[in-house]
Order: C-alpha cells, then sequence, then structure tokens
C-alpha cells in the first residue's frame, strides 16, 4: 500500500496538471485504479524531479533500484564487466606494461621490474667501522647503541622478526633525507647531485628486504603493532635531526647499518649452528637478487647484509661531506652503489 504522504504528493501534482488533463470518463475510474496509477506516477515524479532526481539513487529501495538497472542495460556479465575495465583504461591512454623474464615466462612481481634486479656485491668489507671522534659523532653511536638494548630484550634470538623490525626502521632514513633534499632542490632551484635518487634507492631496497622477510617471519599482532609504534616515533624524531643537522642524521643512520650488518652476522650463525631451520629462500628474493632457484634463507640473509654494508658506506660518506663543509650536492651520489 501507499502511504498517505505519497498519495497526498500524487493528488498535489495531478491537481497542478489542471482539470482537464482527466475527462469524465477517466475521473469514474475505480478507486484501486487510481492508487495504481498514483504509484506510477510517484515513481515518474520523483526520477523528474530537479531536487529528488537527484537523491534518487540513496532513496530508492534495493528492488527499485535492480528494477531500474534491468531497465536501462540489464544485468551485466562478467565479460561486459572486463570490457568496461577495459574502456576506462584505455580512455586515458595508460596501459599495465606486459613484462616477462629472460626465458618468456610471465613476471608475477608487480613491486619491482627485472631491470630493477641486481647480484649483490658479497665481497665489501663488512668489518668497516667510522670511529665516533667528534661530539656529534659520539652522539649518533651512543644513540643507535641505546637503540639496539631494548630490540635485544624483546626479540632476543628470533632474528627472522628482529630482521622485520629493523627494515621497518632502517627504510625510514632513504625516505626520509631523499624528501627534504627534493624540497630543498625545488626551493634552491638547483640539483642535487643525484643525492634524491641514491637515497630513494636505498629506501626502496630496504623495502625490498622488509617484503622479503614478512614471507620468512609470519609477524603476529603484537609484532606489527610494535612496528606501528617505533616507526611513528622514528620517522619523526629523523625528520627533526635531519632538518637540524644532516650530518648528524646520515652518521646515525651509518650506525645504524653497522648494527645491522652485526646483526644479520648473529643470523647467519644460528642457521649454521641449526637453530632457525635453513629454508628454502622466498620467490621474491630469487627474482629481486637473481639468486639460484634453489637458494636459501641463508643465500638470502648473504646478500641482504651486504646490501647493509653497501648503505653504511654510503651514509659515512655522506656526512663525511658535510663534515668537510660541502653539500651533497657538491659531491656526485654513488647512485647504484650496493
Amino acid at each position: 500500500m501507499m502511504s498517505r504522504g505519497a498519495t497526498t504528493v500524487v493528488r498535489s501534482v495531478v491537481g497542478q496538471m489542471g482539470p482537464r488533463l482527466f475527462s469524465t470518463g477517466v475521473m469514474k475510474t475505480s478507486t484501486a485504479a487510481l492508487v495504481g496509477s498514483e504509484k506510477a506516477m510517484v515513481a515518474w515524479w520523483i526520477t523528474s524531479s530537479p531536487v529528488n532526481g537527484a537523491r534518487n539513487a540513496s532513496t530508492m529501495t534495493l528492488g527499485d533500484k535492480q528494477q531500474k538497472e534491468e531497465a536501462v542495460g540489464g544485468s551485466a556479465t562478467a565479460a561486459g564487466s572486463s570490457q568496461k575495465a577495459k574502456e576506462v583504461v584505455s580512455y586515458w591512454g595508460v596501459q599495465p606494461p606486459k613484462v616477462t623474464k629472460d626465458d618468456g615466462s610471465e613476471w608475477k612481481w608487480n613491486c619491482f621490474r627485472p631491470w630493477e634486479t641486481y647480484q649483490a656485491d658479497l665481497s665489501i668489507d663488512l668489518h668497516k667501522h667510522h670511529a665516533p671522534t667528534t661530539f656529534l659523532d659520539k652522539f649518533a653511536y651512543w644513540t643507535v647503541k641505546s637503540l639496539r638494548f631494548p630490540t635485544d630484550v624483546f626479540f632476543q634470538r628470533r632474528y627472522g622478526c628482529r630482521a622485520m623490525m629493523l627494515e621497518t626502521v632502517a627504510a625510514v632514513p632513504g625516505m626520509v633525507g631523499g624528501m627534504l633534499l627534493h624540497c630543498k632542490s625545488l626551493r634552491r632551484f638547483e640539483h642535487s647531485g643525484g643525492w634524491i635518487k641514491a637515497l630513494l634507492e636505498e629506501a626502496e631496497n630496504e623495502r625490498m628486504h622488509l617484503m622479503t622477510f614478512m614471507e620468512v617471519s609470519k609477524p603476529k599482532w603484537y609484532e606489527r603493532a610494535l612496528v606501528f609504534t617505533v616507526q611513528g616515533i622514528f620517522f619523526n624524531a629523523y625528520f627533526l635531526a635531519y632538518l637540524a643537522s644532516p650530518k648528524l642524521a646520515h652518521r646515525i643512520t651509518g650506525y645504524l647499518e653497522e648494527e645491522a650488518i652485526h646483526s644479520y652476522t648473529e643470523f647467519l650463525k644460528e642457521l649454521e649452528k641449526g637453530t632457525i631451520e635453513n629454508v628454502k629462500a622466498p620467490a621474491i628474493a630469487i627474482d629481486y637478487w637473481r639468486l639460484p632457484a634453489d637458494a636459501t634463507l641463508r643465500d638470502v640473509v648473504m646478500v641482504v647484509r651486504a646490501d647493509e654494508a653497501h648503505h653504511r658506506d654510503v651514509n659515512h660518506f655522506a656526512s663525511d661531506v658535510h663534515y668537510q663543509g660541502l653539500e651533497l650536492k657538491d659531491s656526485p651520489a654513488p647512485v647504484g652503489y650496493h
């Protein structure tokens, strides 16, 4: 049945249309027929009204919406939906590239491409250390050492989860430094010497470390919650530190990378002792580092540790550039150093 309000609306609309529209014969139509016509007229009035027509999609019931869709174009099939998606993409002229491997098989990763992969340089010196001499160096060194203590207490020998936490922090400095240098380049209308690319490259590499260890560690909910807290604090603290003193910020990152090398060395010891199972390397790691198909977790830790050593060198070098009274743009960036 129609509501009293709807009947009143229809009758008011009918009254506005004038008495000429209805002949005497029509006026003698039964009340039931009038009520049926009222329902059709309400639907017409709602859809044609300039105000209510705009609200039609939100005020109609689900059944009315379905009837309207069927009246307009019928139910969409799977093929029709696929065609519609293609039309949207082609409208903007953006077509996702079809990437394949060297053997012609499909490339299944969207987070990186074959030309972004590489083979890590495992011959890099892992024992290099910047001895702190100035006040800023000592401040950076002991800041990092103090951060290591709660990490050791929380994770202990669970190096898979430790690596996950480490990478969520290690991927922050490159992004913050690259972002601030990018803004500085825009403000001063000057080139960065390639340092924006170098730092963002570092951040991306660290993020890929995280994507790899996510496949290994399977972090629990409270470990994910800890990541939220630590990353939120560290990002803002590092952002302010870089604004205040880039040479301090890069030195902190250099010492963080030294600690990362130590953590991954301990990780390797546990793998060799059998305390941690040397499982098959994740597929994403095999493609990213161009590892052999039978690579294991040990091989992954080896290449990740080498990456950290390269990041150590880049950040200590960046800090030394500032210590010499220069800006990073004055010295060409070691793009692709890892």
